[in-house]
């Protein structure tokens, strides 16, 4: 009987298991001996630092995994070790299990004898790669830092600050560093300090304000946070005068409703299905925020430059027509609606009278400003701020330098207007301040301009 023929294997049956296996172990020598280094994002990382904080970092490896950080800190020959962290595997061969990770790292520079003054901050990170004998790819950063456990000195160089409710005041000081945050603190609203007056970059001055509704309580401080976050704070000598402020009421009609609204764009609230009433309180309340808001953003910048000097202009030949402060009720068929207050002053004139600029200053803002109408915001430097409202014409520009005196528009009745007017308001940063006072040359000579004249070179 013949035999059958052996049936031949295919050397390609062989061969291309073999490849495939062979390409995968490349593949996987490749992925293992892979040589991206971790990334170390230093860019939040402080200059400076205090006694008692933690820093921060995010460290990442995308491709084989964090293995290791270490960060420590280098002063002089001393090292003193922050931090030292290990990051697990996958399995037994397998890459790291974290991939991207935000690390803090506690300070306790006290505990670890770190002193005042310049010091290295080396952080050290490593990841799974089989490069470098398995030790993997090794990321090192050096960053320098200054240490800083002391808060700055402040030494006030002003004297008698007598504020009125309602009003502005004046206080110069000087600070042992420059700190990027410094200012007074009046109940809980805060004044910015700015330098740039005096020749002394150390010198601020910083112009506060008594809101309204704050009594001869309110507590008032110096505050300075320094470069590494030290916080020093004083109390300075003040005495707040009580005031007591007009009340109105405003009878509110159907015709003033009607002829006011087209000027507010209500379309997201569908502003035919609202009633008269709602209508204006959308208007009287809620626009009113965003209007306050929009201004404290605009006044929130400002000029280290002394635009301004005496006294500041009235609206020509004008009647007071509402003061600052004024509390009023609102009555729709004689019933209350509502309750706001009148921040600044209405002065009434002939129709469309000139308005001037009530002192020199760079025009900050021009254009609708809600109920305010078409309005015009000048800075006058150092947080000091006029605003005019419900003009009928500005003749001005944002960025313009206007002239104490100079026209800056005509009266008109934009805005909740019921009539033609000037609206003006006196702003230090965030706080409607009285007019009054600085319509008045003694107010101005005793608690501004005397206290910039206490023999400190004014810078030139």
């Amino acid at each position: 009987m013949l035999k059958k023929k052996d049936k031949k294997i295919s050397p390609w049956v062989i061969a291309v298991p073999v490849i495939v296996l062979a390409v995968w172990i490349g593949w996987q020598l490749i992925i293992k001996f892979e040589g991206v280094a971790p990334v170390v994002a230093t860019t939040d990382l402080p200059s400076a630092i205090s006694k008692s904080q933690d820093l921060s970092l995010n460290i990442s490896d995308k491709k084989s995994g964090l293995r290791k950080i270490r960060v420590g800190l280098l002063q002089g020959a001393k090292e003193t070790v922050l931090l030292e962290k290990e990051f697990p595997r996958k399995g037994f061969l397998g890459g790291g299990s974290v991939k991207e990770t935000p690390v803090d790292i506690p300070l306790m520079l006290k505990e670890s004898g770190v002193s005042d003054g310049k010091v290295t901050l080396g952080i050290s990170v490593w990841d799974y790669s089989w490069r470098n004998w398995w030790h993997g790819n090794t990321t090192y950063i050096e960053k320098s830092l200054l240490v800083d456990t002391h808060p700055a000195r402040i030494e006030v160089l002003s004297n008698a600050h007598n504020v009125a409710q309602g009003g502005a005041g004046l206080i110069v000081y000087r600070l042992s560093e420059a700190c990027p945050k410094t200012g007074v603190m009046v109940g809980d609203n805060f004044f910015p300090g700015i330098p740039g007056y005096y020749q002394d970059p150390l010198v601020y001055l910083c112009f506060f304000a008594v809101r309204h509704d704050q009594g001869p309580d309110t507590t008032l401080s110096l505050e300075a946070v320094d470069v590494a976050g030290n916080q020093s704070k004083t109390e300075f000598y003040h005495y707040i005068q009580k005031k007591q402020f007009k009340t109105d009421t405003i009878d509110i009609t159907d015709s003033f409703i009607t002829s006011k609204t087209p000027e507010f764009d209500m379309t997201g609230d569908n502003q035919k299905s609202l009633s008269p009433v709602e209508q204006f309180l959308k208007i009287n309340r809620d626009i009113r925020k965003e209007n306050t808001d929009t201004i404290f953003h605009i006044t929130s910048r400002t000029d280290s430059v002394m635009h301004w000097q005496g006294v500041f202009e009235r609206l020509p030949a004008a009647a007071n027509r509402a003061t600052y402060a004024e509390a009023r009720t609102y009555l729709y068929h004689g019933k209350i609606i509502d309750h706001e207050t009148h921040l600044g002053t209405d002065l009434a004139s002939v129709a469309h009278s000139k308005v001037p600029a009530a002192n020199t200053g760079r025009v900050a803002f021009t254009g609708r400003l809600g109920i305010y109408g078409n309005a015009v915001i000048i800075d006058h430097g150092f947080g000091l701020f006029s605003l005019y409202g419900h003009l009928s014409y500005i003749s001005v520009q944002e960025g313009q330098t206007v002239h104490k005196g100079e026209t800056i528009g005509h009266t008109g009745s934009t805005g909740m207007a019921g009539g033609d007017h000037l609206h003006f308001s006196m702003i230090v940063h965030d706080t409607f301040v009285n007019p009054l006072e600085w319509w008045d040359a003694a107010w101005i000579e005793n608690n501004i301009t005397s206290k910039l004249a206490q023999g400190i070179p004014v810078a030139p």
